[in-house]
């Protein structure tokens, strides 16, 4: 009996969760795809007809441990291969935080002048129309996951 009530609290907790205890659904888009090995890859390419959310992420596997990412300030700079000003720098994982035209390239001049260097254009995350904000709406479902957990869990065991 016991059995049968934990199944039907876990069955229940999938369906109304739906996924909102662990946050919104996330992407980490591994650059180059395929090509992970070749750095070569015009890597602006890759990106296209792709969408990109905050909270994403993009994962550059193909760089050599030592080698870093820079984000740039502006398209002047990513065009021009301008590195001696970076936003910030980074390893392989790159965190998409915040919405907006976002310019990436290769810590090396070389690499990043044959295309090393990625443009990204971050949306916001969808929410349904007419609802709270996205972080409203996470704090709101998490709330009421949480709740219904809890009385499912009293109903079950307690009654």
């Amino acid at each position: 009996m016991a059995v049968d009530k934990l199944l039907v609290v876990l069955f229940t907790l999938t369906v109304v969760t739906g996924g909102t205890l662990a946050g919104a659904q996330v992407v980490h888009h591994v650059v180059s795809g395929d090509h992970a090995s070749d750095i070569s890859t015009d890597v602006g390419s890759w990106s296209s007809g792709r969408n990109f959310r905050v909270g994403d992420s993009l994962l550059f596997k193909y760089l050599p441990p030592q080698e870093m990412i820079v984000e740039l300030a502006s398209m002047e700079e990513y065009y021009s291969c301008d590195l001696t000003n970076p936003i910030k720098m980074y390893t392989d994982q790159v965190p998409l935080e915040k919405e907006g035209i976002r310019y990436f390239a290769s810590a090396s001049y070389e690499k990043c002048k044959n295309g090393v260097k990625l443009p990204v254009q971050v949306k916001p995350r969808e929410v349904t129309a007419y609802g709270p904000s996205p972080s409203s709406a996470t704090q709101l479902n998490r709330l009421l996951a949480l709740t219904l957990i809890g009385l499912f869990v009293y109903v079950f065991y307690f009654i």
